[in-house]
């Protein structure tokens, strides 16, 4: 039971609410990049074709149009679209700030303006690594507006009907057991019923090998047990 309840990252919200922002890594942010670059490269390619029956005008335009689509095309995504460009909608992320509110105009120009630093020395090397030696997958870009980019969640179902009286867990537990188990029970209505038993079962010393339903009735029994007052730390 040592292990995190989850792999989220809990945020408190200056209203006081907890939010839980689960972060997106290198290789989904990298899916979602790729298909931005085909979506640029696709209109690029559109206005090229036009420019070639503009004559002097439409050198300027490819120019301007190359321009807008490498520095203005993600802000304008993100500011407008809910954080998410074209590709990282469809990869199901999107960019927030580290407070978990929408990202703004001047955030989201900070971290594309300097995606120009996170590409030395090479295809994004020194962002890459800024990622992967950073605990919320941060480019440079990201400290620098202080963004996060994180899975858009669809809403959760609560678990429902699982309801359990006190029992005495069958195993001692340290004080630091006994906290995340109380947290589990607490969270429990709001994690979906496929999480809620996810987690259960990975603790088959207090389920007793249970599965669905069952071990999570004997999770919130053991925590009920343990809000009584009645249990005590090994």
């Amino acid at each position: 039971m040592a292990d995190p309840l989850d792999t989220q990252r809990p945020v408190a919200t200056p209203e006081g609410i907890e939010l839980q922002l689960r972060l997106a890594g290198p290789v989904v942010r990298a899916a979602a990049w790729a298909i931005d670059l085909a979506v640029r490269f696709g209109l690029l390619l559109g206005v090229l074709i036009v420019a070639r029956f503009l004559g002097g005008l439409g050198g300027p335009l490819f120019i301007i149009t190359l321009f807008l689509l490498e520095w203005l095309y993600p802000s304008v995504c993100e500011v407008h679209l809910a954080g998410a460009t074209p590709g990282k909608r469809a990869m199901g992320i999107r960019v927030v700030h580290d407070d978990g509110r929408p990202v703004g105009w001047a955030a989201s120009l900070i971290r594309n303006l300097l995606r120009a630093v996170d590409f030395f020395p090479m295809l994004y090397g020194a962002g890459l690594a800024s990622m992967l030696a950073s605990r919320d997958f941060k480019r440079l870009g990201d400290f620098a507006a202080a963004t996060v980019v994180v899975y858009d969640e669809p809403p959760r179902t609560p678990v429902r009907g699982v309801e359990a009286g006190a029992m005495a867990p069958p195993v001692p537990l340290s004080l630091a057991e006994q906290r995340t188990l109380m947290d589990f029970a607490e969270r429990v209505a709001s994690l979906t019923g496929e999480r809620a038993q996810e987690l259960a079962e990975a603790v088959p010393a207090l389920t007793g090998g249970s599965a669905g339903p069952e071990a999570i009735r004997r999770l919130r029994g053991y925590a009920s047990y343990l809000h009584s007052g009645t249990g005590g730390a090994s």
